[in-house]
């Protein structure tokens, strides 16, 4: 006879939000330790040249028949079929990878049936353009307006903190700072910061994902995205910025959305069954993602460019 073990009986506290359930794993220090841990082995371990150059660049080049990086956006129409593009290709570079952080929050419940799950997907996947896609055609209508003025359209290498990188230290860092919070307070660490506004909007958490992942454009050095932010800045047409800046942003949700539609699916069979059977694994699945996701973005974006700045000192994998 196997003799199984249990989890840990769960800390049950009233569910706040849609991030935080309300039962919560005793060894939560544990599950914190572990979010962290990775998202700092991740940002160690972490290539640009193979997330960005071999995948990014690769992929781009095959779906558009021609060289991304170096041929020009000739027109609006090939800007805006570019745009989605590279938001596509670039869907595993650093300054998109963190989206996988939302995979947990957006899972549909193993307790409904395939049709009614994918239904709430689908409807997860909404509010989350919700809040994404105004910010992104904001930005992108901004940098018609303005982009030949900021710093995202410098092309000048400076061997210090140039205004483009600080650009992205900032956004990043403060992107990775909200992810953290809201990991450890789907841990039971601290109390949730959206329960007040849940209780009125109960869509609320997934907004504001949705804004988090529009506003990776706003410091994203991306090569191919720094292409498409000089064609909108450029043609000085705010209603193309914007366009374009909405269809990178889809484009960058793609492969998370199809890894949450296939994880739904999943979770018809045991996998659903072992998470039904502990609501406060749930709550441990959903806290990691965020903190892997918050710690890789502080420790990739902040600590280890400080390190190849020559600022501070940080551990650097052989293949850097």
């Amino acid at each position: 006879m196997t003799n199984v073990v249990a989890d840990p009986p769960a800390i049950s506290r009233p569910g706040t939000s849609m991030f935080v359930n309300g039962l919560f794993p005793r060894r939560r220090a544990l599950v914190v330790l572990i979010g962290f841990a990775l998202g700092f082995l991740l940002a160690y371990l972490w290539s640009p040249h193979l997330a960005d150059d071999q995948i990014g660049f690769n992929s781009a080049d095959a779906m558009l028949g021609h060289d991304a990086l170096t041929t020009p956006i000739g027109s609006i129409a090939s800007g805006v079929l570019f745009a989605f593009i590279s938001g596509l290709a670039g869907s595993f570079t650093a300054c998109n990878v963190m989206v996988l952080g939302a995979v947990g929050p957006l899972v549909g419940d193993s307790a409904l049936s395939r049709r009614e799950s994918l239904g709430r997907v689908t409807r997860s996947l909404g509010w989350l353009a919700v809040g994404m896609l105004p910010l992104s055609a904001l930005y992108g209508a901004l940098v018609g307006i303005f982009g030949t003025h900021m710093p995202q359209f410098s092309t000048t290498r400076s061997p210090g903190l140039s205004p483009r990188i600080i650009q992205a230290m900032i956004d990043f860092g403060v992107i990775g700072l909200i992810m953290i919070v809201l990991g450890l307070a789907a841990a039971g660490i601290v109390r949730d910061p959206l329960a007040a506004v849940s209780r009125r909007f109960p869509n609320a958490p997934l907004v504001l994902m949705g804004v988090l992942i529009g506003a990776f454009l706003i410091g994203r050095p991306y090569p191919l995205f720094g292409q498409m932010f000089r064609s909108a800045a450029q043609h000085h047409n705010p209603l193309y910025g914007a366009a374009a800046f909405a269809l990178q942003s889809l484009g960058n949700i793609v492969v998370m959305s199809l890894i949450v539609v296939l994880v739904s699916l999943v979770l018809r069979g045991q996998a659903g069954r072992w998470l039904a059977a502990n609501p406060a694994r749930v709550s441990a699945l959903t806290a990691s993602g965020f903190l892997i996701a918050g710690a890789f973005a502080v420790v990739y974006w902040d600590v280890r460019l400080l390190h190849f700045l020559g600022y501070i000192w940080f551990p650097t994998a052989p293949w850097h």
